[in-house]
């Protein structure tokens, strides 16, 4: 039973981190220091109008949720260095995908 136990954490750990991506989009692997912060980012979208009610690192994008420039409550990817968007999703709907 304990190694069991200590078999199933040891593979949620080493496993773990690809599990929390949700796979709506994924988006190219870049440096960590290159990455624009949740502020900088934060500030970009509500220049654009967004509104940004919270975000965190997800396939290695900023995942963001919160309002579109329209007003609709919507999950946004955006590119973790340039601050593009990616994928813009409503309630498991796409709304929009960049090209790859």
């Amino acid at each position: 039973m304990k190694r069991t136990l200590w078999t199933a954490m040891t593979a949620a750990l080493l496993f773990g981190t690809s599990a929390n991506a949700t796979g709506l989009y994924s988006c190219e692997a870049t440096k960590q220091s290159d990455w624009l912060s949740s502020d900088a980012l934060t500030e970009k979208l509500e220049g654009e109008g967004w509104g940004v009610r919270r975000m965190k690192v997800d396939g290695g994008c900023w995942e963001v949720y919160g309002t579109d420039p329209e007003g609709r409550r919507v999950e946004g990817y955006f590119h973790p260095v340039t601050g593009d968007v990616k994928l813009i999703a409503q309630r498991g709907t796409i709304l929009f995908r960049a090209d790859e």
